[in-house]
């Protein structure tokens, strides 16, 4: 009974662990969308802003900014649009994240 139920937390620890992998995979391909603009890892090329090491609250602000239309844009609005704010918020924390 000990054994069965051992293998049983192991299971659902490895099933939470690739429910985590699937949720940062997911971002990973949100996050490619941005790459035209602001660089693969979020590295942008001059005459864009890089998001990489960005604070997280500055970008979550800029995108809700854009997403309701405080902040003027030619495509911006239309992308973050398309997000939900939980899907922004989890971008902007993976943005800050990277490395400058």
């Amino acid at each position: 009974m000990i054994k069965t139920m051992k293998w049983l937390a192991v299971g659902a620890l490895s099933a939470a662990a690739l429910g985590a992998q699937a949720e940062v995979s997911q971002v990973r391909v949100w996050a490619a969308a941005c790459a035209n603009c602001h660089g693969t890892m979020g590295k942008a090329e001059t005459g864009n802003e890089s998001l990489a090491g960005k604070d997280k609250d500055e970008l979550i602000q800029k995108m809700m900014d854009f997403k309701t239309g405080r902040k003027p844009a030619t495509i911006m609005h239309q992308l973050t649009k398309g997000y939900s704010d939980e899907q922004l918020q989890q971008l902007a924390t993976y943005f800050a994240s990277l490395k400058k």
